[in-house]
């Protein structure tokens, strides 16, 4: 699909709404982004990122490619103790460009795609991580009334309506038949914790959604804040530590790792610092543990199909997307085995 940007419309666009800006202007895609296209931006002075919906299509699936609530919520976390790129502006006239988009500031660092961290040494290794949950904790602790975020979701009963939504999503896009996906939407709504809580959720919590520090082992901004929402800090974490689960050649995860030698922590211990960062009890969390596993695995099971399914219709910006289609099965009949087993 076409993802060409009129650079002179957005050049106008940003010099009549960005402090300070002037053009000309060069601009390219990132490579990543597979849902909303995302571009660099630079002109003599300073470099900027531009976050769009997808081109113009035919259909696109409920609630996806809210470019909006990335934008509300990056604006919200702005100076606490999450990390977040500097929002510049919101423009939701497709008239500009013929797609919604925003522009924030570009923050230069690393971005790490292998969980194994190549390169770096075993106390390196171990910073990364222990910053990982240093954030993803802080997220999970934030006040989100007091930071306008009230009616950003609607908190209580997270996993029954997540449960409802990508498996009607799923159903959506479904191609093939996958038998352990039909058993994950009858089990699943059935095995729901009892317990409930509220926190903000980022929903796509992971290493290459880091901005990393180019020497100092700091995040410098979290990104990709597409399925974030107000839900259960839990999912939020279990998924996050789905790096622990799927092997290299699967998602780009950690099992099968020697991760002692490598100085990266177990699941167990890396879950056991979040508990006690966020004052839980890690027993009554590993109670569940096997639920939220299963459950993750399903949602990114159908995360994937529908990204395979958009791409097969020219919708997506990653011609890679073609080749999650292959991994939805695998996915799902992990998530299968760990319910099939689960005491619960």
């Amino acid at each position: 699909m076409d993802q060409t940007i009129n650079l002179a419309a957005l050049e106008a666009w940003m010099t009549s709404h960005v402090d300070g800006f002037r053009g000309p202007c060069a601009i390219e895609q990132f490579q990543g982004g597979r849902s909303n296209p995302t571009y660099k931006l630079t002109n003599a002075d300073r470099a900027f990122v531009i976050r769009t919906k997808p081109g113009p299509v035919a259909k696109l699936l409920p609630s996806a490619h809210a470019i909006e609530r990335e934008f509300r919520i990056m604006s919200a976390l702005a100076g606490t103790e999450v990390p977040v790129a500097h929002m510049e502006c919101l423009c939701v006239d497709e008239s500009v460009i013929g797609r919604a988009f925003f522009v924030m500031e570009f923050v230069s660092g690393r971005v790490m795609f292998e969980q194994s961290l190549p390169g770096l040494t075993p106390s390196e290794r171990g910073a990364i991580y222990a910053e990982m949950g240093r954030v993803i904790a802080a997220l999970h602790s934030l006040d989100w009334a007091a930071l306008g975020l009230a009616d950003y979701g609607r908190p209580g009963n997270y996993f029954a309506r997540q449960i409802d939504r990508w498996s009607k999503q799923y159903r959506a896009t479904e191609d093939d038949s996958i038998a352990a996906m039909n058993a994950l939407i009858d089990w699943l709504p059935s095995r729901i914790p009892a317990n409930d809580e509220a926190s903000i959720v980022h929903g796509d919590f992971r290493l290459d959604n880091l901005i990393f520090d180019a020497i100092e082992p700091r995040v410098k901004a979290v990104i990709d804040w597409e399925l974030s929402t107000l839900g259960h800090p839990l999912a939020d974490l279990s998924y996050h530590c789905l790096t622990w689960r799927l092997s290299p050649d699967l998602f780009r995860g950690a099992a099968g790792l020697d991760l002692a030698a490598l100085g990266i922590p177990s699941e167990s211990d890396y879950v056991r610092r979040y508990c006690e960062r966020t004052g839980r009890s890690f027993e009554r969390v590993m109670a569940d543990w096997d639920f939220y596993m299963a459950y993750n695995l399903f949602r990114l099971a159908a995360i994937l199909q529908g990204v395979a399914v958009r791409a097969r219709q020219g919708m997506s910006a990653s011609a890679g997307s073609l080749e999650e289609a292959r991994r939805v099965r695998p996915l799902a009949e992990l998530a299968w085995s760990i319910a099939s087993q689960s005491a619960n």
